[in-house]
């Protein structure tokens, strides 16, 4: 496999990168597989910092159909509803009458708005996997330089599709002009500043490469000339909902000369963070007799796995998605069972790295499957 490499930074163009750190070999795809253990590739996952900028971001990046083989966003569970359902009351405030979805793989947030509107809705997306009763149009392409659209819209849409962007100044320069001044740009993104602070391993990764922070996107959004108009925050640790119009009078801005000190030790914490804990958590695993799981068939698990955490006594992978069940989290031999299975368990412990999902996670498991189970936080 042939690694992209990004040599500049992906904000501002400066050829001033600093290397931070390297995992080695971590697994280039975040999913569930059936397929044999030897065809899994690794490659290195180097993160590096721009001297001037202060932006954090991969330095060899994955080709994306090696990257995304299948589509593997299950969003599963009631943060998940929640999210859609408050983005969907965020568009509201908009009144749009036609709207461009960008990445809506499921058509969840096409289907959650049917209660305010129904308004013409298009999802522009290469692997459509409508859920039942979506009723948007979906074009299977994806949203660059050659993508033409004759119906009329007035706002275009995307939801944690942003971070997901190998160059958000190139996306944001392509939306720029392809709108006209006054439609509306509304798009919710994870919020990496908080989620980095508070260590989950879900922040930045192979599909994640840069770390997309609140000054970063204004950055942008004031460069190409779209005026934010709101800002919202749903929960503290989850995203943040921006609505923008775009305005061709908008003036550029300048990034705070701070990032660059401010990001390094966060993303250095991060690190000394995992290594501690993964060194905390392999002692405790050897000295208890109890059966063991982890839970997460996702880039949860693989970050722990990539820190060193010993497998040989996980028994299994534990997750709520039911598309992963039964399947084999790649990169790793272990296979992925419903936390259903604790039911019959005797005192089982479960480690629980999942960010802002551990207390659902942990709640589902107490209440309705095993109220004796131990979990390792």
């Amino acid at each position: 496999m042939e690694v992209i490499n990004r040599t500049k930074c992906e904000i501002t163009g400066s050829n001033d990168l600093e290397l931070l750190h390297t995992l080695k070999n971590f697994p280039v795809y975040m999913g569930t597989i059936l397929q044999d253990r030897n065809k899994d590739l690794v490659a290195d996952m180097c993160w590096s910092i721009s001297k001037s900028s202060g932006l954090v971001e991969l330095n060899k990046l994955i080709p994306l159909e090696i990257l995304y083989p299948e589509n593997h966003a299950g969003a599963v569970g009631g943060t998940w509803d929640s999210h859609h359902d408050e983005f969907a009351k965020f568009l509201n405030q908009y009144v749009p009458k036609g709207i461009i979805e960008i990445g809506g793989a499921h058509g969840i947030l096409s289907k959650k708005y049917q209660k305010y509107s129904e308004i013409n809705w298009t999802i522009v997306e290469p692997n459509p996997i409508p859920i039942e009763g979506v009723k948007a149009k979906f074009i299977k392409c994806f949203f660059d330089d050659t993508f033409t659209f004759e119906e009329d819209y007035d706002t275009i849409v995307h939801s944690h599709v942003f971070e997901h962007i190998y160059h958000p100044d190139t996306f944001i320069g392509h939306l720029s002009s392809f709108m006209t001044d006054g439609k509306n740009l509304l798009f919710s993104i994870p919020n990496m500043q908080v989620m980095l602070e508070r260590k989950y391993t879900n922040c930045i990764n192979f599909e994640h490469t840069i770390f997309l922070t609140e000054p970063y996107i204004e950055y942008l959004l004031a460069k190409y000339g779209f005026k934010i108009d709101k800002k919202e925050y749903f929960m503290d640790d989850h995203s943040i909902f921006y609505g923008v119009i775009k305005d061709s009078t908008i003036e550029s801005i300048v990034l705070d000369k701070k990032l660059y000190e401010k990001n390094k030790k966060l993303y250095l914490d991060y690190v000394d963070y995992h290594e501690k804990l993964v060194e905390e958590l392999n002692k405790k695993i050897r000295q208890t007799n109890s059966p063991l799981y982890l839970f997460g068939a996702h880039v949860f698990a693989q970050y722990l796995i990539a820190f060193g955490l010993g497998m040989d006594n996980i028994i299994c992978l534990l997750d709520n998605d039911s598309n992963k069940q039964g399947r084999r989290l790649y990169g790793t031999d272990k296979q992925v069972q419903s936390p259903k299975i604790l039911k019959e368990v005797k005192n089982p412990i479960v480690i629980l790295k999942a960010g802002v999902y551990n207390n659902e996670i942990k709640k589902d498991i107490l209440e309705n499957i095993n109220a004796q189970t131990e979990f390792w936080e």
